[in-house]
């Protein structure tokens, strides 16, 4: 027999009442995770998160890809609000749009090793 799920029905009103009212509050943010769950995006936003700011070309050695692969995901990366972008000259580099971006990374890196540590892993 499981034991992950409830036995019988119980709702507790009151909480699933305060919840309902505030659970559309997070609509929209699976596009921010949806993002960064491509590993290669996740790869270039934790880059990105290591040095300051990269050029196109500098992430695709970083990553192992193409030039166009790059640019092809830090454009996805730019448009969904988490990268912004300067042009010099005739190289454009990247960084992450702001410090939230930078903890979210940071973060899941964190829990990420607190998992595996946890199962043995």
């Amino acid at each position: 027999m499981r034991n992950d799920t409830c036995e019988v029905f119980s709702v507790n009103e009151e909480k699933v009442n305060a919840v309902k009212q505030r659970i559309d509050e997070i609509s929209g943010v699976e596009h921010l995770f949806k993002a960064l769950a491509d590993a290669t995006r996740l790869k270039i936003a934790y880059a990105l998160t290591l040095e300051e700011e990269l050029c196109v070309c500098d992430v695709a050695t970083i990553i192992g890809c193409t030039v166009a692969t790059a640019s092809h995901h830090l454009r996805l990366l730019r448009d969904m609000g988490l990268a912004k972008h300067r042009k010099e000259g005739k190289l454009v580099f990247y960084s992450l749009k702001d410090e939230h971006v930078h903890q979210l990374v940071s973060l899941a890196l964190v829990h990420a090793g607190e998992v595996e540590s946890r199962d043995g892993k």
